[in-house]
């Protein structure tokens, strides 16, 4: 019988597969530079190691994310320039964060031309929780205005200096949530695009250090 996969257990299975996988040569990836080419790769060479020790739900297209029954997607990113991009949802994404948490995997990749082979040197792993999936300079700008006692007008100022992607009337509703519901801190620099760019060096630095950014490797 499979175990239930749960946070803890894949948090474990991630380190493990990091330590494993960053030994191994494979060559099908000698070559490839495209970093979404790398990335579905190792995406679904985990996910087949997670089949092997777990019973879970998959993923589907309505889902919208890698492993639904645990509110978790993956990320995957190299090293040199450690960011990737999300569907756009909502502008409270950027305040609120995604609605799910990230198990971000960054890896440096080389290739061996002499046994012509790519290997995937999987540098760390972070889980981030989902509170903390927002925007670092939104939320702490939104945190500093209701800690000095700022009103609606402030916040919609913030919204519109910061160029949220809103209107007069979203940024107010926006503003009188924030003021009842207070965000937490934030640890990605999310760019507005027509997806979001999330950027991760923030959470690599800080992983283990702060609350809801977990060191997985």
């Amino acid at each position: 019988m499979k175990e239930e996969l749960t946070i803890q257990g894949l948090k474990e299975a991630a380190g493990d597969f990091a330590d494993a996988g960053s030994s191994h040569d494979d060559p099908s990836l000698y070559g490839v530079t495209d970093g979404k080419a790398v990335g579905t790769y190792l995406e679904h060479k985990f996910l087949r190691y997670l089949r092997d020790r777990f019973d879970f739900e998959e993923s589907s297209s309505a889902k919208g994310i890698d492993l639904p029954v645990l509110g978790v997607d993956m990320k995957t990113t190299s090293i040199r320039q450690p960011q990737s991009s999300c569907p756009f949802r909502s502008p409270e994404q950027k305040i609120y964060g995604l609605g799910y948490c990230l198990l971000v995997f960054v890896y440096d990749k080389t290739d061996d031309d002499r046994a012509w082979t790519g290997r995937l040197d999987i540098k760390h792993v972070v889980l981030v929780d989902r509170e903390r999936t927002a925007d670092y300079q939104m939320t702490r700008g939104i945190r500093d205005i209701l800690d000095n006692a700022g009103n609606e007008d402030d916040l919609v100022a913030f919204m519109r200096d910061k160029l949220l992607p809103v209107d007069d009337i979203q940024a107010s509703r926006i503003a009188q949530e924030l003021l009842r519901r207070r965000p937490e801190q934030g640890y990605l620099a999310i760019s507005n695009a027509l997806q979001w760019r999330l950027q991760y060096r923030r959470v690599i630095e800080l992983a283990g250090s702060v609350e809801g950014v977990h060191r997985v490797r």
